[in-house]
C-alpha cells in the first residue's frame, strides 16, 4: 500500500499539542509523527492529504452508545450493526461499544446471537465488544429501563449472554449493592469484562466495596445512581472522593451541568473520566419519527425524551461535539482528546489505540478550530464527514 502524508497537523497525543506536523500512514498503521521541517521529498506514489493546520487526534472511542443514524443493536440485524459502524465512522469514532438496554432474557440473547457475527466484517468504526447496560441494576435507579426487564443477579444468564455474543463482550453495567453479585464479578474477571457500576442506589460503603471487589468504572456518573449529599454520600460521592475510580461522563451539558462537568475535572485525574455519548439509535437522523427500545422519543432541549412522560431517554451527543463541550466546561483539548481516545482505550485494554504515536493504528480523526469534522481516517482509509455535520 502507498504511504499516506497527512501535512500539516497540529497533533493532539499524549497530552500535548505538535504544531506544524506529519503524519505518515503505511498499511494501516501510524509510521511517523515529524516536525513539517524534517519531512524530505515525498514519494511519487505518495497518497497526500493537506490539513491546513487542522487538529490531527486519536480517532474517538465511545464504550457507551445505543445506536446512530438510525441503526443500532436493539434491530437485532447484522447488517445494522454494520451500518451503524460506517456511519460512526464519518463523525470520527474508530471504535465503539454497542450498547444494550435492559431486556428480558431472551431478548438479549436474541439480540446477541443475531448481531455476533458482524464482529470482523466492519468497514467503518471497529466493534470493540458489546456494552450490557443491565439486567443486574437497581429497580430504584431505572432512568428510562423497562421496570419488568431488571433483574436480580442470576450466575447462569451472564455464561448464555456471553456465549450468544461469542464471546463479545466488553464491558457490563451493573449495581454494586446487589445481593449475590460475586459469581458474576467472578465471571467478568475471567473473561476480562469491563465492570461499571451504574443504575445503582448504593450508599457510599456499598459502592466502595464494590469498587473493592473489581466494580472500578462508573456509568454516566451522576445519572441514574444515588445523589452526592453531605450525610450520604452515595455513588456519585464515592466516585468524586476516590481518584482511582474511574467514570464516563455525557458532555451534553443537559444530564450533567456543565460547571460540575468542568468540577469533575478539576477533583478526579482526567486519565480517569471516559467521554461518552450515550447516544440513541435515532441521533444524526433529519426526520422522524424516532423510535429507541421501542419506545417513541422526543428531541427536546438537546436530549432525546421518551414521548409518554418526557423522562431523558439518551443523548443526541456525537464524540466531537462532547470534546468539544469539555473544552468550553473547563478541560484543555489535550484532556479532552484523551477523555475520547486514550481513557477508553486504557479501560479496555486496546493496545494501538488512543495515541498518534508510531505503531499505533492508523485511526486518526482530524477537526478545525472551530470543531467543524474535515476527516477520519480509519486504518489509513479516509472517510469523509456524513452531509449533517
Amino acid at each position: 500500500m502507498n504511504k499516506l502524508f497527512i501535512l500539516n497537523v497540529s497533533a493532539v497525543t499524549d497530552g500535548e499539542i505538535k504544531p506544524q506536523h506529519t503524519l505518515v500512514v503505511e498499511n494501516g498503521y501510524i509510521s511517523a509523527l515529524l516536525p513539517n521541517s524534517q519531512v524530505e521529498e515525498l514519494p511519487a506514489d505518495a497518497q497526500i492529504l493537506d490539513a491546513c493546520g487542522a487538529y490531527a487526534a486519536p480517532a474517538f472511542i465511545d464504550t457507551h452508545i445505543h445506536g446512530y443514524a438510525g441503526f443500532g443493536p436493539e434491530t437485532a440485524r447484522e447488517e445494522d450493526l454494520l451500518e451503524m459502524s460506517l456511519a460512526l465512522g464519518t463523525c470520527g469514532v474508530g471504535a465503539f461499544c454497542p450498547t444494550l438496554y435492559c431486556g428480558t432474557p431472551e431478548q438479549m440473547l436474541r439480540i446477541l446471537s443475531a448481531t455476533a457475527g458482524a464482529f470482523g466484517k466492519e468497514k467503518g468504526a471497529k466493534l470493540i465488544g458489546f456494552h450490557l447496560e443491565g439486567p443486574f441494576i437497581s429497580p430504584a435507579k431505572p432512568g428510562v429501563m423497562k421496570p419488568q426487564d431488571i433483574l436480580p443477579p442470576r450466575p447462569d444468564l451472564l455464561p448464555k449472554l456471553y456465549e450468544a455474543a461469542q464471546g463479545h463482550i466488553a464491558n457490563i453495567t451493573l449495581a454494586p449493592e446487589l445481593p449475590g453479585l460475586e459469581p458474576i464479578i467472578s465471571f467478568c474477571k475471567e473473561h476480562h469484562i469491563l465492570m461499571q457500576a451504574g443504575h445503582t442506589n448504593a450508599t457510599y460503603e456499598e459502592f466502595l466495596q464494590g469498587a473493592r471487589q473489581g466494580v472500578t468504572h462508573t456509568t454516566h456518573l451522576f445519572n441514574a445512581m444515588s445523589p452526592f449529599t453531605h450525610r450520604a454520600p452515595g455513588a456519585a460521592g464515592a466516585v468524586l472522593m476516590h481518584p482511582e475510580i474511574s467514570c464516563e461522563i455525557i458532555a451534553d451539558g443537559v444530564h450533567v451541568h456543565p460547571d460540575i462537568v468542568g468540577f469533575l475535572g478539576r477533583v478526579k485525574p482526567p486519565q480517569n473520566i471516559a467521554l461518552v455519548t450515550d447516544a440513541l439509535k435515532p441521533t444524526g437522523r433529519p426526520q422522524g419519527p424516532f423510535t429507541a427500545n421501542g419506545e417513541e422519543v422526543v428531541l427536546e432541549g438537546g436530549v432525546w425524551r421518551r414521548k409518554t412522560d418526557k423522562v431523558i431517554a439518551g443523548s443526541a451527543l456525537t464524540m466531537l461535539k462532547g470534546v468539544e463541550n469539555l473544552t468550553r466546561f473547563g478541560f484543555s483539548l489535550p484532556q479532552a482528546v484523551a477523555c475520547a481516545g486514550a481513557v477508553p482505550a486504557r479501560l479496555l485494554g486496546l493496545a494501538g489505540r488512543g495515541s498518534l504515536a508510531p505503531g499505533q493504528t492508523a485511526d486518526v480523526v482530524l477537526f478545525d478550530k472551530q470543531f467543524n469534522l474535515f476527516k477520519t481516517i480509519l486504518t489509513g482509509r479516509l472517510f469523509d464527514p456524513a452531509p449533517h455535520h
